[in-house]
């Protein structure tokens, strides 16, 4: 018998993605903010009491990282209070948690690739709340996968490669940071390489008639390789200024139709571009665990934008 999955945040960059792999594993049923707003938590348990989900996948979160600074409590409630509150409805029934956090944990002083297992130290209130879900999660002792994501762009919503797309059309010359390092990750490849794992699991669970304790844990799970915002910013122009007169729908939607002005990307220092919420300087992290435990290696990040571009729409 196929599993109920509880889907939460399927507007956002990997939930909508999450709509088109997970129903190869089970029955979804995906909830919208509307539909199931995390700073409620009375809303969240009764949810998940009246349909008993085998697997909650919670792809929602408050992810607006300067805005956080001045939304301290909503930011909490969302990414530290609604999956503490969902850890411990689903001890309850059996089920299982899948979660996703954020390089933002860590406090970006390493210059080699985080591990799981590294001392976190967040630098902002976005990082904090989310390390505080993680946390939640972990102390709940429910079956969970926590998956640790970084720098994640997507062909619809808010991000920075539609912001690049849409910029390029209003100057000549963009001034982009060229000093945080990190792997530009496309939410399509988390949510397939989140399916992979999950369809092992259930084969495991079908297999032995249980959940292998051993397997909760936390995962890396990013684009391969590392680069830079003003790298990554001359990467998508590359790739949009190649396309020709008849522009995926996405890239039309980008850039309102109109053409790229820009000429000029001029790297600049973090100092030089001040935000309210501090961003780690390195927060590139290591994919080993998750190929070593499920044999899943996501392309590198270069490869991932080119299957972005290749992609026909935002559906």
């Amino acid at each position: 018998m196929k599993p109920k999955i509880l889907l939460t945040g399927k507007n956002g960059q990997v939930g909508h993605d999450l709509q088109h792999f997970l129903p190869a594993l089970g029955e979804v049923v995906a909830f919208d903010r509307q539909g199931l707003d995390l700073s409620k938590p009375a809303k969240i348990r009764e949810v998940i009491r009246r349909i008993q989900p085998s697997i909650i996948v919670n792809a929602a979160a408050y992810t607006a990282v300067d805005r956080a600074e001045n939304e301290e409590s909503l930011a909490h409630a969302v990414n530290a209070e609604a999956p503490a509150i969902m850890s411990e409805e689903a001890k309850k029934i059996g089920a299982v948690v899948v979660h996703y956090s954020t390089d933002y944990v860590f406090d970006g002083t390493k210059t080699t690739p985080y591990q799981e297992n590294d001392p976190t130290n967040p630098l902002n209130v976005y990082g904090r709340t989310k390390l505080g879900g993680e946390q939640a999660i972990r102390s709940s002792g429910v079956n969970h996968l926590i998956f640790r994501t970084a720098w994640v762009y997507a062909t619809r919503g808010k991000n920075f490669l539609l912001t690049i797309l849409r910029l390029a059309t209003q100057r000549e010359e963009l001034r982009i940071v060229g000093d945080q390092i990190g792997a530009p990750s496309w939410s399509r490849g988390i949510a397939s390489s989140t399916m992979r794992v999950l369809q092992q699991l259930l084969q495991k669970t079908n297999n032995s008639q249980g959940w292998d304790k051993n397997l909760s844990g936390t995962y890396h799970m990013t684009a391969a390789g590392e680069t830079n915002w003003f790298e990554f910013t001359t990467a998508i122009l590359e790739h949009a200024s190649k396309e020709g007169s008849q522009p995926a729908e996405w890239i039309t939607a980008a850039t309102s139709g109109n053409p790229l002005l820009t000429r000029r990307v001029l790297p600049i220092k973090t100092a030089e571009y001040p935000t309210p919420a501090k961003r780690p300087a390195y927060s590139v992290l290591s994919n080993s665990l998750l190929q070593t435990v499920f044999g899943i290696k996501l392309s590198d990040w270069k490869t991932q934008l080119n299957s972005a571009f290749s992609h026909t729409d935002s559906n």
